[in-house]
């Protein structure tokens, strides 16, 4: 655990750093030392992987975080369900969607898999509510639940093939994102959206039972379809990216499955996927203690609705202002002690629509000391043009201080009257050493469904969502998840 946060610690540390290293490394005159040579067999051996790991292999706690990897996902995919972004996909693709194969969560409509996937993945990522693995910052639920959740619609997926099937896609997305993180994201890539096509493949390629060759070929053909930019964040072109993410690797497997051919070494090759987008390759992250170490079971999800690096200054700003009874007129400033990431991810001062609000740490502060909250409301359009909110967030002053780690805040609130108020956060709430609980992630799931699905139904897709293991096909989780 602690090296996993040490893993995070360092790579965000290194992010400011590495954009001068590339233009000294651009200057150079002289020759480059020789590359090593990449270790063989990479994307083979996962596939073996891949094809040989059974759900009996799973361990308990690893399963368990599945199930709570599954019910989060469901709950922000029919939260999102509405959102103007969903609108103007589903009126965009409809003309152009093939048999309706598939649910749409929170919605009637239905769709052709592909389709219905990237939908899905799309609401699931537009609130910035979903998972995160805080090794690599991807949100691995989305490009993965969408796409079996889909399949499983065409065709019987048992509840335990199809928890084994999202903890392997979610193993091999962060397992790959682990291996290139920070370098490959540092440079401009959405890595949600560059890794997860492989979970889809994988996740995909497993339910469709392809045999190692094919398996090898789907990771080959998900390692040709990198999606995502981090110029996106802030508009509705960041939630593409997971959802195209899940409809890719859906694609990359029917081909693989019908032997639609691709190198064997698309990962590891010297033009191949892990050398042509980053430069760190750290292939034993792949491949080390494959069954034995579990990156699915690092999965965190958001009490807040926002980048996740706000999410301990929300946490200090509602105890202070939750402890204290404090309204907006009475306070000064806000001062934050915060690392370089918090800025460098949210630092738009003057955010207009509610999607920008969610990578600004001035309009996060201000919501949480105005509304005692962080959910999807505080970062509607709403909120962001709300005269209180937009009056305090000018008063909110990020300080860039050594020695405060991505995961730390050291918020303090000056009244107008000179008190002082002040809270450290070293862990926020929704983190993997102060976790959600199973509670928690059902109050956030109700809220989200609430107004969507019926509310008889809300208690019973819970119910199905915990208990995937013993459904005789998971597609009942899809068919339960929609509008009335």
């Amino acid at each position: 655990m602690h090296t996993d946060r040490r893993t995070l610690i360092r790579a965000a540390a290194a992010l400011p750093l590495s954009a001068v290293g590339s233009s000294a490394a651009f200057a150079q005159t002289s020759a480059p030392a020789p590359a090593a040579a990449p270790p063989k067999e990479v994307t083979r051996a996962l596939a073996h992987y891949l094809v040989t790991a059974s759900y009996d292999e799973l361990p308990a706690n690893v399963r368990k975080e599945g199930v709570r990897t599954l019910l989060n996902w469901v709950g922000v995919a029919i939260g999102g369900s509405h959102h103007e972004t969903v609108d103007i996909a589903v009126a965009a693709l409809g003309p152009f969607s093939g048999p309706q194969q598939a649910s749409l969560f929170g919605r009637r409509e239905r769709f052709d898999i592909m389709n219905a996937a990237f939908i899905n993945g799309v609401s699931s990522h537009i609130f910035d509510y979903d998972d995160t693995h805080l090794k690599t910052i991807i949100h691995p639920a989305g490009p993965v639940a969408s796409a079996i959740l889909a399949l499983s619609e065409m065709q019987p997926v048992s509840g335990k093939e199809f928890l084994n099937a999202l903890v392997l896609g979610v193993e091999t997305e962060c397992r790959i994102g682990n291996s290139v993180y920070p370098n490959h994201y540092d440079v401009g890539w959405h890595i949600t959206g560059t890794a997860g096509v492989f979970g889809s493949a994988a996740a995909v390629g497993k339910l469709l039972k392809l045999n190692e060759q094919q398996m090898i070929w789907a990771l080959g053909l998900a390692a040709s379809q990198p999606v995502g930019l981090r110029e996106s964040f802030g508009s509705m072109n960041k939630s593409f990216n997971p959802g195209r993410a899940a409809s890719s690797g859906i694609f990359a497997a029917i081909l693989a499955s019908k032997n639609f051919t691709s190198s064997d070494a698309m990962i590891e090759a010297k033009r191949g996927w892990a050398n042509t987008i980053s430069t760190k390759q750290d292939y034993n992250e792949i491949l080390g203690d494959l069954g034995k170490r579990y990156e699915a079971a690092l999965n965190t999800y958001k009490p807040f609705a926002c980048g996740i690096v706000m999410h301990p200054a929300i946490d200090a700003a509602i105890q202070l202002r939750n402890g204290n009874r404090l309204t907006a007129d009475q306070i000064e400033r806000v001062e934050l002690k915060v690392h370089p990431l918090v800025l460098e991810l949210t630092g738009k001062k003057t955010p207009r629509q509610g999607l920008e609000g969610k990578f600004s740490i001035y309009h996060a502060v201000a919501v949480a000391i105005v509304e005692g909250a962080g959910g999807e409301k505080q970062f509607s359009d709403r909120a962001v043009t709300d005269p209180t909110i937009v009056a305090l967030r000018s008063k909110v002053v990020p300080v860039i201080t050594p020695g405060i780690k991505p995961e730390q805040v050291d918020l303090t609130i000056v009244l107008k009257d000179g008190r002082k108020l002040n809270r450290f956060i070293e862990h926020a709430i929704g983190s993997v050493e102060v976790p959600m609980s199973d509670k928690q992630l059902e109050t956030k799931f109700s809220d989200l469904a609430d107004g969507i699905i019926p509310a008889a139904m809300i208690r019973r897709v819970m119910d199905a969502c915990w208990n995937v293991e013993s459904l005789p096909n998971a597609a009942d989780i899809a068919k339960m998840s929609v509008s009335a």
